[in-house]
């Protein structure tokens, strides 16, 4: 799939404006982002659109990055009636309640020190495996939080990207 364009790649090439820029900001909530996506259209292989985001993800200051997070709701609480963030999150699904309130703890105090929720690209991941990362990100610094953000927005992107061209997320990708 990677080496040419899909159908999903092609509607999305052809997409109006505002219907690519919606499905663009389903996918990251920085408006920036987006429109640097957007500008680029149309996009020969998955390749090309996966290179264009993570450039854009590079030259994404801390406003933009600060506006992409505030699209992500908290591990282990995903967006009401949120397909994506339900399935991405899928690993806390089955989670203890104990390893839930855990989570909350963690969550609360990562959001305090930083001011922003902890970010992690979920999918594939157990619900240990993103307390422990948690719990070894929160004495990090906010510079260094703020790059391994970048890293893990850069992945989620990646992810929901894939859906848009494959032709399995929204109409109008």
């Amino acid at each position: 799939m990677s080496s040419s364009s899909t159908p999903g790649l092609s509607r999305f090439n052809t997409a109006d404006d505002s219907a690519a820029l919606a499905a663009l900001h389903e996918v990251c909530a920085s408006g920036t982002w987006g429109s640097k996506i957007l500008a680029q259209r149309p996009y020969a292989t998955i390749d090309d659109l996966f290179a264009a985001s993570d450039a854009a993800m590079a030259e994404l200051t801390a406003g933009d990055l600060a506006e992409a997070m505030a699209g992500h709701p908290p591990i282990g609480r995903p967006k009401p009636g949120d397909p994506t963030s339900s399935r991405e999150q899928s690993g806390m699904a089955g989670a203890s309640d104990e390893l839930k309130a855990e989570m909350l703890e963690l969550n609360l105090a990562y959001q305090e020190k930083f001011g922003h929720v902890f970010l992690i690209c979920a999918s594939g991941r157990t619900g240990e495996q993103m307390r422990d990362a948690v719990r070894n990100r929160i004495d990090n610094t906010p510079e260094q939080e703020r790059e391994i953000v970048r890293v893990e927005l850069g992945k989620i992107n990646r992810i929901r990207l894939t859906r848009i061209a494959e032709g399995t997320e929204g109409e109008a990708a």
